[in-house]
């Protein structure tokens, strides 16, 4: 049972973070380069709805096969890196749950409305947190696999 735990919780990190750096890191770059604002917002509007279902399931599969490792490591009394881990995990599942339910819903508006001003804000902060998210996910992995190392 640990082991299925272990692969959900890696194949849901994989997802969340492995998509939050192709986007930041590849795509964003590439797609202010070559689109107009209007088609740019587009793409990122439709990118979003087809990611973030993929999200919302990988933050599930983190945090329920997360917290049964927990358990299984002692509770509160797991290694700082677990804790560590627990804590650093729920403040980027809630900086993903202000993006979805807050400048993403901005953005789909936007571009409904052909506003692209309006559009390019809420793009803006959405690349802000998801490049917050990116370097705690980042982070999350070097505290387990430092800890890991050092207990």
């Amino acid at each position: 049972m640990q082991n299925i735990m272990t692969l959900l919780h890696v194949l849901g990190v994989v997802v969340w973070v492995g998509g939050m750096f192709f986007a930041y890191m590849a795509l964003r770059p590439v797609a202010a380069g070559v689109l107009e604002p209007p088609q740019r917002l587009k793409l990122w509007a439709g990118v979003f709805g087809k990611f973030f279902p993929w999200v919302w399931l990988s933050v599930v599969l983190i945090l329920a096969s997360g917290l049964h490792m927990l358990m299984v490591f002692g509770g509160f009394q797991a290694p700082h890196y677990a804790l560590t881990m627990l804590l650093l995990g729920v403040v980027m599942m809630l900086i993903f749950a202000h993006v979805f339910f807050a400048p993403y819903k901005k953005l789909k508006r936007a571009v409904a409305a052909q506003d692209w001003p309006a559009g390019g804000a809420a793009l803006a902060q959405i690349r802000l947190l998801i490049g917050i998210n990116l370097l705690l996910g980042l982070l999350t992995i070097i505290v387990v696999f430092v800890g890991r190392l050092a207990g």
